[in-house]
């Protein structure tokens, strides 16, 4: 009876001690995943866009560049789109706006096309269609943002959706520490 009691009460504080760090706990101040790539060059990618235009990222230099890696039946891509649409609002109004790119995951151009026509996004979208670009980044499943700095090194990584001001906070930081 007594072993039942202490057995509670340690229960009891370990549930809230983890209460407490998830009630104190800032979700959007680190964003970031950890990747073998933060700090190093951005794998080279030369690839067409769903409008069959020549994209090669080593081209970019000189500019911010943001790689969504997207599906259109990935419900937390749907979810997070509208954030994307006005971060790209946003950006396309600042003389340093960052470039941003979808990087087609297991879709078809139909598919894409569609999707954006319903749900906004003027945007080069990327083909990856054997995959070689998510290899390269290390992606395992949708969505997933990269941020890449002027010089082509590669910043930050997001796993899973974003949501309204944290691709601009994280970017606003990004620019702060480079400049």
């Amino acid at each position: 009876m007594k072993m039942a009691r202490i057995s509670a009460v340690a229960t009891a504080i370990v549930l809230a001690a983890m209460i407490a760090v998830f009630v104190v706990s800032d979700g959007d101040t680190d964003v970031g995943a950890s990747s073998p790539l933060l700090g190093q060059p951005a794998p080279a990618i030369a690839t067409t866009t769903t409008d069959d235009q020549a994209f090669d990222l080593g081209r970019r230099k000189g500019s911010w560049v943001v790689l969504n890696f997207f599906n259109s039946t990935c419900v937390p891509c749907i979810a997070e789109h509208p954030s994307l649409v006005r971060f790209v609002e946003a950006e396309s109004s600042r003389p340093d706006g960052a470039e941003f790119y979808t990087v087609v995951n297991d879709d078809s151009d139909l598919a894409i096309r569609d999707f954006f026509a319903a749900n906004g996004g003027d945007w080069p979208k990327l083909r990856d269609s054997d995959g070689a670009i998510a290899v390269a980044f290390g992606v395992a499943k949708v969505p997933e943002t990269w941020i890449i700095d002027p010089i082509g090194f590669v910043r930050l990584r997001i796993l899973g959706g974003v949501t309204d001001g944290v691709l601009e906070s994280q970017l606003a930081d990004l620019r702060a520490r480079q400049g």
